[in-house]
């Protein structure tokens, strides 16, 4: 198991169209021996969207994680007092989420839960997934990547034809980008084909 007895914060935000897709990525966590603490947001707590409902993201998680995800600022507060997990991953990370942590910005459970991590210089994982990584995002991205303690899940445009300007993680080098960033080190390439 390559990932026995990490703790790991998994939070996810509103990029609601990836949400299938991570959860078999968390359950592949599991099963490398990680116990994983879910963070929402807000608006993955409280939005139903045509990619599903949050009764059905919600049951998932705890199907999976065996855990209630955390879903407000209070109880997100206590990752970083209480040294709760070893690294806080966000995936999906959308371009709002990134540019409020670029900023220091934190009003919602996932902000809350990667600052308070982040203040105990623990690393934070990010796997983006914003139509706006190139667009006025793109300097969020160049703070964030610069930034001690972040690591990137390593991306790329998804779509360079029909919306040049989106970004998106491979959501395979999850697992891979954890390890580094456990040892302090940024997986290369950050740049690859999606």
């Amino acid at each position: 198991m390559r990932l026995k007895d990490v703790r790991i914060g998994f939070a996810l935000t509103g990029s609601h169209c990836c949400l299938d897709e991570i959860m078999p990525k968390i359950q592949e966590l599991v099963n490398e021996g990680a116990e994983i603490y879910p963070i929402i947001s807000f608006a993955v707590d409280t939005i139903d969207t045509r990619f599903g409902t949050t009764t059905k993201w919600r049951e998932m998680l705890e199907k999976i994680t065996g855990k209630e995800p955390i879903n407000s600022i209070v109880t997100a507060e206590p990752v970083g007092p209480q040294k709760l997990v070893d690294v806080v991953v966000i995936a999906p990370c959308t371009g709002n989420t990134m540019a409020k942590l670029a900023h220091g910005i934190t009003d919602t459970p996932v902000l809350m839960a990667a600052k308070a991590h982040l203040r105990n210089l623990r690393p934070v994982v990010i796997g983006i997934s914003t139509n706006d990584g190139l667009g006025l995002n793109a300097k969020n991205l160049g703070l964030l990547i610069n930034t001690k303690n972040i690591y990137m899940v390593p991306f790329g445009q998804d779509s360079p034809t029909g919306k040049p300007n989106s970004l998106k993680c491979n959501m395979d080098l999850i697992i891979d980008t954890i390890e580094s960033a456990l040892q302090g080190k940024q997986i290369q390439p950050v740049l690859v084909q999606v």
